[in-house]
């Protein structure tokens, strides 16, 4: 529970980032669900807005590949209709996209259109095939530095292609001819296209800028369809002789023909538009996926399901099939129109399938409006999204991540050969890293003059530095076997591990050559980067996930006890287990928990949970000593206060309630409930009279029995989870308890004081035990009743 980041221990794996503190219950509660008339309502907005993004985009992608400009509308009114009544991102919306620019305008310069539109088809039928499969997320196994590098590639030959329209000219059939005659057309440029192109960019990069009352109320027009018609305007008023739009009457539309060409070429070109446009559409699905939950977290709405991703590829590969065999484009998921679909408020697919209705709808009625547009304009549009392709963010990421050295040789080689050759290049070089990391690993023993105690050893000793660079796999088990033989028996040793990652062999080579060495009279410490111990970075603590704990059960004695009697057994359990600490974890921490006995206990989180065996708060919250103020009882209940002059019953849990609140002034107090729970289940078997169980049981349990009366009370109230149905009553009845127990900490004063001030947060949790699934409640409003939403932590 701690925003620390841990730093890799011996034989773990790096855990990743903590997943965000868990929503607040004090988070904005959830707005009451749309009926059906405010749903259509803002999807039907939302389809409008959508629409008028779209509408410039896929003339501008059309005009980029060199297809017939009909294609791109085709491309979209079927991208919307098809894939959003049955794809599995309800918010995504699909058509053209730039990513696959580059590699449709090669397979119209190499075949001809109408064959293009047979490998579309052929590339649809394929998607539709894996989907069956169920290979969807497999997609997404591909490293990001090779995607972002794709796209950038695409992003830089669209640019590069375009600033020729831009200029006036016409583009030539390769990077490296369009950048060889680039100086001859900067040299003689064409004043009107330049003037259109010029103001569109201006309208592009300033319209999101625009402040104040006058501005905010401009934003409400998409700034690409501003920027189109201001310059359409330009070019009407200033009569500019350029050429424009020209849309070819149905009668004379393109159909597809039957593929022509090389066998091996053909299946080249739908592998290539299959692969693109999976990744591209999946990944932008996983993107709104992010956008939408932040919107729902945001204003308390009820989220928006998560994507299928099977039935998402299944959607993109009917569209494709049916686009192509209309004459369209190749179509995927377009991360521009879905944020801008989110972000304009819908709630569901049915703003997609509109907004596909109003694009088929405008290829009929507005071809004369349409036909005033200049190439132009819609030139200097599509080159702005190319060099928007080129994400400083995406560049900082790889950067961070050591994947530059794969992002670059992708990028350079889409662009000088183009789309497969160079995702090609990069999964060989992203391949080639992961094994040179994982083999290049250098062990060096050296010995320092003084050691000085941090060894354990005297002023005079020498310490023994064993450094361990890269991986620690069995490919460098020979290498520290001889590093650590080279230490003399009794010396004292720090074994400094500069990795990541350490496999089975090479743990039980470094332990059992440890467990030697120790038996002769020496010392070993194991450190982490720069010397500092395991699991602690240089300037905080934290823990990393205790990855022995799953062979916890070595301590237990091999056979049961002849006389029946388990209690030695156990005794001897505990204690080995006391002596397994001492011997392997007590090093490591013994220099932090000495830091937290000097300096105080100063814990960010009051958590108050189960008393069950199998709840281990350190474990499924990644937090070490000093991180959490944790109180345990039995149905983790927060007792109400006692009335003025009733008698008091047990205060236990208000007195660490107030001194987490007022002297450790933690910021966030949580309760977490758990699957099975003896507590609830007594409570629901029990009802109100548990008159079966112990006497100071049944005293405690009746804290409880506001949750058993919400719960007997519940309608269509009763807390849920996102991703499945509740299994039982039990389980609603552990669900209902967290909400309940919320509402009891809200009635102590001192935790109401700091709620008001802002201070304090309350947060709801859900542990189901055998899915190992932590659930966070999104929000809560006990005043009205209104139903708690519990999503499940995924590990992104």
């Amino acid at each position: 529970m701690s925003d620390r980041t841990p730093t890799p221990g011996a034989g773990a794996l790096t855990a990743p980032p903590p997943d965000p503190p868990p929503a607040a219950a004090t988070a904005p509660a959830p707005t009451p669900a749309p009926g059906p008339r405010q749903r259509h309502r803002a999807d039907l907005s939302a389809s409008i807005t959508v629409f008028l993004v779209a509408l410039p985009l896929s003339l501008g992608i059309a005009l980029a590949t060199g297809a017939p400009l009909q294609a791109g509308l085709v491309a979209a009114a079927v991208g919307g209709i098809v894939v959003g009544r049955l794809g599995g991102a309800p918010l995504q919306v699909s058509g053209p996209a730039a990513g696959l620019t580059v590699v449709t305008a090669e397979l119209i310069q190499v075949y001809g259109w109408r064959t293009t539109c047979a490998i579309t088809v052929l590339a649809g039928l394929t998607q539709f095939a894996l989907a069956h499969l169920r290979v969807a997320r497999s997609a997404l196994m591909v490293s990001p530095a090779i995607v972002h590098g794709m796209l950038a590639g695409i992003g830089v030959t669209i640019a590069i292609a375009q600033l020729h329209i831009v200029l006036g000219g016409s583009p030539e059939s390769s990077v490296i001819a369009n950048v060889r005659e680039l100086p001859q057309q900067l040299s003689d440029p064409h004043p009107a296209a330049l003037s259109v192109s010029a103001l569109t960019v201006a309208v592009l990069l300033l319209w999101p800028r625009l402040r104040g009352r006058f501005g905010a109320a401009l934003r409400v027009v998409p700034g690409p369809l501003a920027a189109v018609v201001l310059s359409t305007g330009l070019a009407a008023l200033a009569a500019f002789q350029l050429p424009r739009v020209d849309l070819p009457s149905w009668s004379s539309h393109a159909l597809p023909g039957l593929p022509e060409g090389p066998v091996l070429g053909l299946i080249a070109a739908v592998l290539t538009v299959m692969l693109v446009a999976s990744v591209e559409s999946l990944l932008s699905a996983c993107a709104i996926d992010k956008l939408a939950a932040a919107r729902a977290k945001r204003t308390g709405e009820i989220p928006v399901p998560r994507a299928d991703l099977d039935r998402e590829l299944r959607g993109q590969g009917a569209a494709n099939m049916v686009s192509g065999a209309l004459g369209g484009l190749p179509v995927t998921g377009v991360a521009v129109r879905s944020s801008a679909n989110v972000r304009s408020g819908a709630v569901s697919r049915n703003s997609a399938i509109w907004h596909g209705c109003w694009l088929a709808l405008a290829t009929v009625l507005l071809v004369g409006v349409l036909e005033l547009i200049p190439l132009a304009s819609l030139a200097a549009l599509v080159m702005v999204v190319g060099v928007q392709m080129v994400n400083i963010t995406h560049i900082r990421t790889v950067t961070r991540h050591r994947e530059v050295v794969v992002y670059i040789p992708t990028a350079a080689g889409v662009v000088l050969l183009g789309v497969l050759e160079g995702v090609g290049i990069g999964i060989a070089v992203a391949v080639a890293v992961a094994l040179h990391r994982l083999a290049h690993t250098r062990v060096v023993h050296t010995v320092a003059a003084d050691g000085g105690p941090e060894a354990g050893g005297g002023a005079d000793e020498g310490v023994h530095r064993i450094t361990v660079r890269g991986q620690l796999t069995f490919l460098a088990v020979p290498r520290l076997s001889r590093a650590l033989n080279q230490v003399p028996a009794g010396s004292p040793v720090v074994v400094e591990l500069d990795g990541s990652f350490m496999d089975h062999a090479a743990y039980e080579t470094l332990q059992d050559w440890r467990a030697a060495h120790e038996a002769h009279g020496g010392t070993v410490r194991v450190a982490g980067r720069a010397g500092a111990r395991i699991a602690e970075p240089s300037a905080v603590h934290h823990c990393t996930p205790w990855t022995p704990w799953r062979n916890h059960q070595c301590t237990r004695p091999d056979t049961e006890n002849a006389s029946g009697s388990e209690q030695p057994e156990r005794r001897g359990q505990l204690v080995g287990g006391v002596r397994n600490f001492q011997r392997t974890t007590a090093p490591l921490v013994r220099e932090e928990l000495a830091r937290l006995a000097r300096d105080g206990q100063k814990p960010s989180h009051l958590f108050l949970t189960c008393a069950d065996s199998r709840l281990v708060t350190s474990m499924i919250t990644s937090s070490g000593p000093g991180d959490l103020f944790t109180v345990r009882n039995v149905g983790n209940l927060v007792p109400l206060p006692a009335e003025p002059g009733a008698e008091r019953g047990d205060d236990s849990v208000a007195a660490a309630i107030e001194y987490a609140v007022h002297v450790l002034r933690v910021g966030s107090i949580t309760v977490c409930g758990h699957s099975g729970c003896g507590a609830m289940q007594a409570l629901h078997t029990g009802g109100s009279a548990p008159d079966a169980l112990p006497e100071s049981l049944t005293r405690w349990l009746r804290h409880g029995r506001p949750s058993l009366d919400r719960f007997a009370a519940r309608a269509e109230t009763e807390p849920r989870l996102a991703d499945r149905p509740v299994g039982d009553e039990v389980e609603a009845l552990c669900l209902t308890n967290v909400v309940q127990q919320i509402q009891h900490l809200r009635a102590h004063e001192c935790v109401a004081k700091r709620v008001a001030e802002g201070s304090l947060e309350l947060h709801g949790m859900y542990f189901h035990v055998g899915d190992a699934q932590a659930y966070v409640l999104d929000a809560t409003d006990g005043a009205t009743g209104r139903a708690a939403v519990f999503t499940p932590v995924r590990a992104e």
